[in-house]
């Protein structure tokens, strides 16, 4: 019971951010994307994920300082952090025991970064559950022709009143990883969110594999 509260907690977390709703692709995806080579970092389009295995354990200290100031757009404000077993803040409501590793960056505009994985094993069948169950959520868009991000996969864009959120989720071996940025809707850009978004979840994928590349 206690992995099922941590995996509606980690989908409530995503909601607190923006109106969630995700949309979700299946096995695969194609690239629809134009991202600008002056941007740091790979884009996810140039990032092979197949055969990535993320490790179910604490990454946050291995994302270079680098990938999370080219999230933010500019060096962090604060940051937080919580690993599986902690007591911690899951949601604005909601308190539990965690059985997540996770952490976020604030940049000094309200731009959030964001990423976790789950620590009990998630089986291909649990992963297109948490697809169907993010499929249900309202406020989002598919990202159309987004890249894959494991298999299966999944790519929304969140508007609210404040801005828009994109994320990318998916199963590396048997671990659910989300990434994620949140940023003010005044100067955002959809497309340079969506590119700034996917070179993020490359660097937070390299960081949580364990391979290296």
């Amino acid at each position: 019971m206690a992995a099922v509260r941590s995996f509606l907690a980690a989908v409530a977390l995503t909601a607190t951010a923006v109106t969630v709703g995700v949309a979700v692709r299946g096995e695969a995806g194609a690239t629809g994307q134009a991202p600008s080579k002056s941007r740091p970092g790979t884009p996810l389009s140039a990032y092979d994920t197949t055969g990535v295995v993320v490790l179910r354990t604490a990454f946050c200290v291995r994302v270079p300082g680098e990938a999370v100031a080219a999230a933010l757009g500019g060096e962090p404000d604060s940051s937080s952090s919580y690993t599986n077993g902690e007591p911690a803040e899951l949601t604005g409501r909601l308190k539990d025991v965690s059985h997540e590793f996770s952490c976020s960056w604030v940049g000094t505009d309200g731009t959030v970064a964001r990423a976790w994985v789950f620590a009990p094993p998630v089986t291909p069948a649990r992963a297109r559950d948490l697809v169907d169950e993010a499929v249900t959520a309202r406020g989002c868009r598919s990202l159309d022709a987004a890249p894959p991000f494991g298999s299966p996969t999944a790519a929304a864009l969140c508007r609210s009143g404040t801005g828009l959120q994109v994320s990318y989720r998916g199963l590396f071996g048997d671990a659910w990883l989300t990434c994620s940025i949140a940023a003010p809707a005044s100067g955002t850009e959809r497309a340079e969110l969506t590119d700034r978004t996917g070179r993020w979840c490359v660097a937070v994928a390299r960081a949580a594999s364990d391979r290296v590349g």
